[in-house]
């Protein structure tokens, strides 16, 4: 029962994290949207930043263990780059509240080390694209350079997620995907 109302818990900040106008959310209008005691939610989190870590970790896991699956089901390493590309846009466009997270718009002014893990999580990203396209050059013998061409690329991710957020969700991160990502396959 306790793991259910986490699960509660973190599901409705996911959704109160997708309003448009970014509000500031506080225990206590969260406690409110699920009525119950802010002592309630403090049962379940220490403190709001370990409701935030609850977030970070889910998105840690979805992203990763597909990341993890594109680059063992497909062979190829443009692929796999492109692949990644495309399933971190249509994350954050499926999970607009977790979209505000991963570009730390959710954690202005919330405990410092959460900022720190979302910058790990991107330095992971960037890791995970440079792998890929080594696997590209040692494929095809292509001049490319992995460290620029992995950093434009999580760049460009970045960038349609701050799109995204700040056009109030109404920029989808994936509109024109298709036309970007061959800029990256040449």
């Amino acid at each position: 029962m306790a793991t259910d109302r986490k699960q509660q818990i973190l599901e409705t900040l996911a959704k109160m994290l997708e309003n448009p106008k970014g509000e500031k959310i506080t225990t206590a209008s969260l406690a409110a949207k699920l009525d119950v005691s802010e002592a309630a939610l403090y049962r379940h989190f220490a403190n709001k930043a370990k409701m935030f870590e609850g977030l970070i970790e889910f998105i840690e896991a979805s992203i990763f263990g597909v990341i993890n699956k594109i680059t063992t089901e497909e062979t190829d390493g443009k692929k796999q780059a492109q692949l990644i590309v495309s399933m971190l846009l249509r994350f954050a466009e499926k999970n607009p509240g977790m979209a505000r997270v991963l570009i730390g718009d959710a954690l202005v002014n919330e405990d410092a080390s959460l900022q720190a893990r979302i910058n790990q999580i991107v330095d992971r990203i960037e890791s995970s694209l440079k792998q890929c396209l080594k696997i590209a050059i040692a494929q095809n013998g292509k001049r490319i350079l992995p460290e620029s061409d992995a950093n434009l690329m999580t760049c460009y991710v970045l960038g349609r997620w701050q799109q995204f957020v700040r056009s109030g969700f109404k920029r989808k991160p994936t509109e024109l995907v298709q036309t970007q990502l061959a800029v990256f396959g040449q």
